[in-house]
Protein backbone atom coordinates (compact mmCIF):
# COMPACT_ATOMS: atom_id res chain seq x y z
CA UNK A 1 0.00 0.00 0.00
CA UNK A 2 1.08 3.39 -0.85
CA UNK A 3 0.25 6.90 1.72
CA UNK A 4 -0.07 10.08 0.27
CA UNK A 5 -1.05 13.37 2.52
CA UNK A 6 -1.66 16.11 0.49
CA UNK A 7 -3.23 19.43 1.02
CA UNK A 8 -5.74 20.82 -1.53
CA UNK A 9 -6.87 24.93 -2.21
CA UNK A 10 -10.61 25.28 -2.52
CA UNK A 11 -10.67 29.18 -4.43
CA UNK A 12 -14.59 29.97 -5.35
CA UNK A 13 -14.82 33.62 -6.06
CA UNK A 14 -18.05 34.91 -8.42
CA UNK A 15 -19.91 31.46 -8.41
CA UNK A 16 -16.26 30.23 -10.02
CA UNK A 17 -13.98 27.73 -8.74
CA UNK A 18 -10.13 27.84 -9.78
CA UNK A 19 -9.31 24.35 -11.19
CA UNK A 20 -6.25 22.80 -12.71
CA UNK A 21 -5.89 20.69 -15.61
CA UNK A 22 -3.17 17.75 -14.81
CA UNK A 23 -1.64 16.28 -17.54
CA UNK A 24 -0.13 13.21 -16.59
CA UNK A 25 2.93 10.91 -17.68
CA UNK A 26 1.11 9.07 -20.28
CA UNK A 27 -0.87 12.17 -21.78
CA UNK A 28 -4.26 11.69 -19.62
CA UNK A 29 -6.01 15.09 -18.79
CA UNK A 30 -8.14 15.53 -15.70
CA UNK A 31 -9.23 18.49 -14.00
CA UNK A 32 -8.71 19.06 -9.94
CA UNK A 33 -7.84 21.62 -7.15
CA UNK A 34 -4.60 22.88 -6.82
CA UNK A 35 -2.51 21.34 -3.99
CA UNK A 36 -0.47 18.57 -3.68
CA UNK A 37 2.04 16.43 -1.17
CA UNK A 38 2.75 17.81 2.01
CA UNK A 39 6.68 17.44 1.82
CA UNK A 40 8.37 16.08 4.73
CA UNK A 41 8.59 18.24 8.01
CA UNK A 42 6.17 20.60 6.33
CA UNK A 43 3.02 22.09 7.86
CA UNK A 44 0.16 21.46 5.80
CA UNK A 45 -0.93 24.70 5.77
CA UNK A 46 2.47 26.42 4.16
CA UNK A 47 2.02 22.92 1.97
CA UNK A 48 -1.09 24.34 0.45
CA UNK A 49 0.13 28.06 -0.49
CA UNK A 50 3.18 26.55 -1.90
CA UNK A 51 1.24 24.39 -4.09
CA UNK A 52 -1.02 27.27 -5.36
CA UNK A 53 1.85 28.85 -6.36
CA UNK A 54 3.85 26.17 -7.80
CA UNK A 55 0.65 24.89 -10.15
CA UNK A 56 -1.16 28.56 -10.98
CA UNK A 57 1.55 31.39 -10.50
CA UNK A 58 -1.19 32.96 -8.20
CA UNK A 59 -0.41 34.01 -4.34
CA UNK A 60 -2.82 32.91 -1.90
CA UNK A 61 -3.96 33.21 1.91
CA UNK A 62 -5.36 30.13 3.39
CA UNK A 63 -8.95 31.54 4.91
CA UNK A 64 -10.33 28.46 6.73
CA UNK A 65 -9.53 24.58 7.02
CA UNK A 66 -12.34 22.80 5.72
CA UNK A 67 -12.18 19.74 6.21
CA UNK A 68 -10.29 16.17 5.99
CA UNK A 69 -11.01 13.40 3.45
CA UNK A 70 -8.88 9.85 4.15
CA UNK A 71 -10.00 7.01 1.07
CA UNK A 72 -8.17 4.24 0.18
CA UNK A 73 -8.51 3.27 -3.75
CA UNK A 74 -8.51 -0.36 -4.47
CA UNK A 75 -5.33 -1.73 -6.34
CA UNK A 76 -7.52 -2.14 -9.37
CA UNK A 77 -8.66 1.22 -9.67
CA UNK A 78 -4.88 3.34 -8.34
CA UNK A 79 -2.49 4.63 -10.82
CA UNK A 80 0.52 2.37 -9.91
CA UNK A 81 -1.64 -0.45 -9.21
CA UNK A 82 -1.01 -0.60 -5.66
CA UNK A 83 -3.77 -0.20 -2.59
CA UNK A 84 -3.26 3.59 -2.21
CA UNK A 85 -4.47 6.02 0.94
CA UNK A 86 -4.54 9.44 0.23
CA UNK A 87 -5.65 12.05 3.06
CA UNK A 88 -6.51 15.07 2.19
CA UNK A 89 -6.58 18.22 4.05
CA UNK A 90 -9.30 21.21 1.82
CA UNK A 91 -8.31 24.69 2.59
CA UNK A 92 -10.68 27.91 1.92
CA UNK A 93 -8.22 29.98 0.13
CA UNK A 94 -8.38 33.42 -1.48
CA UNK A 95 -6.19 34.83 -4.44
CA UNK A 96 -4.79 37.66 -3.70
CA UNK A 97 -2.08 38.40 -6.38
CA UNK A 98 0.03 36.67 -9.09
CA UNK A 99 -1.50 35.76 -12.53
CA UNK A 100 -2.56 32.37 -14.12
CA UNK A 101 -0.03 30.32 -16.08
CA UNK A 102 0.88 26.96 -16.53
CA UNK A 103 3.01 24.65 -14.02
CA UNK A 104 6.88 25.50 -15.26
CA UNK A 105 8.71 22.04 -15.53
CA UNK A 106 5.18 20.54 -13.73
CA UNK A 107 1.82 18.61 -14.76
CA UNK A 108 -0.16 21.09 -14.59
CA UNK A 109 -0.60 22.79 -17.97
CA UNK A 110 -3.43 25.38 -17.50
CA UNK A 111 -5.49 26.70 -14.64
CA UNK A 112 -8.74 28.41 -14.90
CA UNK A 113 -11.45 29.98 -13.28
CA UNK A 114 -14.45 27.73 -14.44
CA UNK A 115 -18.10 28.26 -13.41
CA UNK A 116 -19.23 25.91 -10.90
CA UNK A 117 -22.36 24.53 -12.64
CA UNK A 118 -20.03 23.76 -15.50
CA UNK A 119 -17.75 21.43 -13.52
CA UNK A 120 -20.07 18.86 -13.44
CA UNK A 121 -19.11 18.41 -17.43
CA UNK A 122 -16.05 18.22 -16.96
CA UNK A 123 -13.58 14.94 -16.50
CA UNK A 124 -12.21 15.72 -12.90
CA UNK A 125 -10.70 13.86 -10.03
CA UNK A 126 -13.16 13.56 -7.13
CA UNK A 127 -10.54 16.03 -5.20
CA UNK A 128 -13.27 18.33 -7.39
CA UNK A 129 -16.63 16.92 -6.10
CA UNK A 130 -14.95 16.89 -2.19
CA UNK A 131 -13.88 20.47 -1.99
CA UNK A 132 -16.76 22.00 -3.51
CA UNK A 133 -18.62 19.82 -1.26
CA UNK A 134 -16.81 20.85 2.01
CA UNK A 135 -17.26 24.49 0.78
CA UNK A 136 -20.85 24.56 0.27
CA UNK A 137 -21.80 22.44 3.70
CA UNK A 138 -19.47 23.68 5.98
CA UNK A 139 -20.23 20.43 7.87
CA UNK A 140 -19.63 20.83 11.43
CA UNK A 141 -17.01 17.85 12.14
CA UNK A 142 -15.20 18.52 8.67
CA UNK A 143 -16.05 15.38 6.87
CA UNK A 144 -17.67 14.72 3.46
CA UNK A 145 -19.49 11.60 2.55
CA UNK A 146 -18.20 9.44 0.38
CA UNK A 147 -17.79 10.93 -3.27
CA UNK A 148 -18.82 8.06 -6.05
CA UNK A 149 -16.56 7.43 -8.37
CA UNK A 150 -17.29 6.46 -12.15
CA UNK A 151 -18.09 8.45 -15.18
CA UNK A 152 -16.46 11.83 -15.51
CA UNK A 153 -15.19 11.47 -11.55
CA UNK A 154 -11.81 9.85 -11.49
CA UNK A 155 -9.50 8.95 -8.49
Amino acid sequence: MSFRLAAYAVCIEDEQVLLARYVSPTGDTNWTLPGGKVEHAEDPFDAVIREVAEETGCDAVVERLLGVDSRVIPAAEARLGLEHQNVGIFYRVRITGGALRPEPNGETAESVWTPIPEVARLRRSSLVDIGLALAQTLPATGHVAAVPVGGLVQH
